[in-house]
């Protein structure tokens, strides 16, 4: 890490660090101070320097500027790749479409994986997932106590994914690593995420060979016999689409429902109220959909392609931008409140999942997953408090929440 980047920040409208440990506790104070001052898209040098919009609208414009903006493979959120850690063999397949992909690549490669992820086609996973968090509950519940985020939050989003995927669920624990090595470690260590995502890579390509000789009921075999246009899908589109579904499915997921239990450990008042909520009442609906906006987890980049004018920033070609949807969900202009969670909001017109083209492809998995592990938890745990609210820690960058949290039952 270079000396600028372990200096304080001073001004943080020209100097912000998301990877400061302050900003990733509680990131909306900064979020307030610099929509509140001269300019609300903050700009810094730090970590090969970005652009940080707060304001809901500009993020929603942002997220429409195609082809401005480019998403096609954007690297670590901040850090800028060094050329020794650059892979030129890969150049032209691209590592994680849609997500990180341009028109026209971005619109066929969407087209190809939207069908696997429609609410019908996920509905296979529910009661997977039930059985799942049963399971795990089933292993700590009588300790009086466990760890909220790494022995439930975290074992779900993998074990489901691999049940999706098709691919052996003894192997969670190393997808746990690797999806930390390329999302969280890898941000301001290149040498980890290029290691990580080789591993990936190298793991889905073997898998997608052998659904090539031998077909199961699974979404790689899907992805295998899937036509576009009257085209099949080419192998490193399908193992990069896999690589997206571990990678952008896990770490997002464990932390908006280690998030949600957080938020409960720490808020009695809705605890209790949840608590008593039955399981078919519209509250959780709502309550889902306010935890997601309250603590929305991801933050993706773009870099500009094309110079951008928007509310008092000049945008030149080669900057980044930062994706601000979690800022862009405590926007006051947009949401009455915005930093208090109000359960039952009901004007809630959150952009958790991203928005324009590149809205996340797996929200209704995210949003079931999510609804079953909380749901279970209450069913089995209704009253839980943080064991050393002092002690929890956080992972920030692209995708933040939870990852140390120490609960009490009863």
């Amino acid at each position: 890490m270079a000396d600028a980047e372990r200096c304080p920040v001073e001004n943080i409208a020209t100097d912000y660090d998301i990877f400061d440990p302050d900003y990733i506790k509680d990131p909306v104070p900064a979020w307030t101070e610099i929509r509140e001052g001269q300019c609300p898209i903050a700009h810094t040098e730090r970590w090969g320097g970005s652009w940080l919009p707060t304001r809901y609208e500009d993020v929603q414009d942002l997220a429409k500027m195609v082809p401005e903006l480019s998403s096609a493979n954007p690297g670590p959120i901040v850090v800028n790749v060094p050329e020794e850690f650059r892979r030129p063999e890969r150049e032209g397949h691209n590592g994680a479409a849609p997500i990180s992909a341009d028109p026209p690549e971005q619109t066929w490669t969407r087209k190809a994986l939207l069908p696997h992820f429609t609410p019908k086609a996920i509905a296979p996973q529910r009661t997977y997932s039930e059985t799942l968090c049963h399971e795990l509950i089933d292993g700590f519940i009588d300790n009086g106590g466990c760890d909220g985020a790494v022995n439930y939050a975290q074992q779900i989003p993998p074990r489901v994914i691999a049940h999706k995927l098709g691919v052996d669920e003894s192997m969670v624990d190393e997808f746990i690593i690797w999806v930390r090595n390329v999302l969280e470690l890898g941000l301001t260590q290149p040498e980890l995420r290029l290691k990580y995502g080789d591993m990936i890579h190298g793991f889905f390509a073997v898998e997608v060979a052998k659904r090539r000789q031998n077909p199961k009921d699974d979404l790689i075999t899907a992805l295998c016999t899937t036509e576009v246009d009257g085209q099949m899908l080419p192998d490193h589109v399908i193992v990069g689409m896999c690589n997206l579904q571990l990678v952008a499915g896990i770490d997002t997921t464990w932390s908006s429902i280690g998030s949600a239990l957080w938020h409960f450990a720490t808020h009695e008042e809705d605890r209790r109220r949840m608590a008593a909520t039955d399981h078919n009442d519209p509250l959780w609906d709502s309550a889902i959909e306010e935890l997601l906006r309250a603590y929305s987890p991801v933050t993706m980049a773009r870099t500009v392609m094309e110079p951008v004018e928007i509310n008092g920033a000049s945008l030149q070609v080669g900057d980044k931008v930062l994706m601000n949807f979690p800022g862009a969900n405590h926007d006051p202009e947009v949401f009455e409140n915005p930093d208090q969670v109000i359960l039952d909001r009901q004007r809630n017109r959150h952009i958790a999942f991203g928005s324009g083209i590149h809205r996340c492809a797996g929200s209704n998995l995210a949003r079931m997953e999510m609804e079953v592990a909380l749901k279970t938890w209450f069913a089995r745990i209704p009253e839980f408090t943080l064991a050393n609210p002092d002690e929890v820690t956080w992972a920030g960058g692209q995708v933040r929440g939870p990852r140390i949290m120490a609960i009490n039952f009863g």
